[in-house]
């Protein structure tokens, strides 16, 4: 004889209607955890895979020439960026998107998309004769997975309450962020062999006729993306926050919107465009040496870094409040920018340990700011204005990969760095003058 267990007034989802058309995850009566934290993790596996795509052009395209292309050092930069410009453009529109699709369609339909670019870069890197023009198509279709960030981690944070939003968003964006080194790390690995059931698909040959799976850099995400797109339909919900497009506008009338999109360009925008660009600056910077460093084997170790320290500093920043991470996270982007600008001139290729400290330095108080501001708008803003303006905020520091890229290829890198270091001041006067300072004003 079975019995029916009656959930206990006040329990988490005690009083949650089966259709989540009460959901409000500030009372535990109307909020269902197990839901949360499932959406967490899938909506978080499919990000992952979104920025190992975003970042796929800049793991393969320093190897292009090397397999037969003959591409300038300016084209170059030029698709390495071009992901970042197209990231940022689509995060404008998928920014809109969480309250009108629903979380559901929403990640299912994100995942499918990611397989455009893996499949278009598997399908050039198998073929040199690609016209440079289809190789600027793909490396804009790369930036879909830039673009569907602002909809995934806005769509998130309608699931968790406030009280642990830093920790959700932190461990979503850090895992999501980790990525980018995920693509830089293992591309130099899987290139070295036919991947299992692939081994027929004819092989390139480097500059040493070495032979090189190139394609396999996006060959070997197409099944986790079809994955992605399976648990998204079989496993996620929508609740119930709608908004069509004019009622999300109504964050552009907040100060607050425009301030943290100003630190948050600071440090997520500098976070991947450095991501994107670290290994031609390393090569353009220290490639003539004798016994210069490989920088695919130096790439990836930053965005790491940076997303670990995002991911880790989430509770942290749930107990202490965002603002005061996001300050010393803006501190520690301005020593980073000064010490690396002092070795992009070097004499000896022993500089180069300089250089890498510093930008170690970026990433890791990168990671740091970016947990701090994640945090901070769920404070600032409303539940409903808080998704819209993490989606905006995110959408303008996805331009960060471009704005790197075009500015080193209009000025020097120590211009660029120094430039940058100004920037990072400014920004983190700002979040002491506003967030963190003892009476500031919107304390978060």
């Amino acid at each position: 004889m079975s019995t029916v267990t009656t959930p206990v007034v006040g329990s988490p989802g005690s009083q949650l209607k089966p259709d989540l058309s009460n959901w409000d995850p500030e009372h535990d009566e109307t909020w269902d955890p197990k839901l949360a934290w499932r959406t967490l993790w899938i909506t978080t596996f499919s990000l992952t895979l979104a920025f190992a795509a975003w970042y796929l052009v800049s793991a393969i395209a320093p190897r292009l020439n090397d397999i037969g292309y003959s591409l300038e050092p300016s084209q170059l930069y030029w698709l390495v960026a071009l992901p970042g410009l197209a990231g940022g453009l689509l995060r404008l529109v998928f920014m809109v998107l969480p309250p009108m699709m629903g979380t559901k369609n929403l990640v299912a339909m994100s995942s499918a998309l990611l397989i455009i670019p893996m499949l278009g870069w598997t399908l050039a890197a198998r073929d040199t004769s690609t016209p440079y023009w289809v190789l600027l198509a793909l490396a804009f279709a790369a930036g879909i997975g830039g673009g569907a960030f602002s909809g995934l981690m806005a769509s998130t944070s309608y699931f968790f309450p406030k009280r642990l939003a830093g920790t959700a968003l932190g461990l979503q964006a850090g895992l999501g962020n980790f990525g980018i080194g995920l693509m830089q790390l293992i591309l130099p690995w899987v290139v070295g062999f036919g991947l299992l059931g692939t081994a027929a698909l004819t092989p390139q040959s480097d500059a040493d006729g070495d032979l090189v799976w190139l394609h396999n850099g996006g060959l070997v995400l197409i099944p986790w993306a079809l994955l992605a797109v399976v648990l998204s339909v079989m496993y996620l919900r929508r609740v119930p926050i709608t908004a069509n497009f004019a009622q999300q506008m109504d964050i552009f009338k907040i100060k607050h919107t425009w301030i943290m999109t100003a630190i948050y360009l600071m440090s997520f925008g500098a976070y991947s465009g450095l991501a994107a660009q670290m290994g031609l600056i390393i090569l353009n910077v220290y490639g003539e040496f004798p016994d210069a460093p490989n920088p695919l084997a130096y790439a990836f170790i930053g965005p790491v870094l940076g997303a670990l320290m995002r991911a880790a500093s989430g509770p942290f920043c749930d107990k202490w409040g965002g603002a005061i991470f996001t300050f010393i996270g803006g501190v520690g982007m301005v020593a980073g920018t000064v010490i690396t600008a002092f070795f992009l001139t070097p004499t000896s290729v022993d500089e180069f340990w300089g250089f890498l400290t510093g930008m170690l330095i970026i990433f890791f108080f990168a990671g740091l700011a970016n947990a701090g501001t994640f945090k901070q708008m769920p404070m600032i803003f409303p539940k409903r204005q808080a998704g819209g303006a993490i989606a905006w905020t995110s959408a303008i520091a996805a331009f960060g990969p471009f704005v790197v890229g075009i500015s080193l290829t209009l000025i020097s890198p120590t211009a660029f760095f120094v430039g940058c270091a100004v920037f990072c001041v400014f920004c983190t006067w700002l979040a002491w003058f506003y967030y963190a300072r003892p009476g500031a004003p919107n304390p978060s």
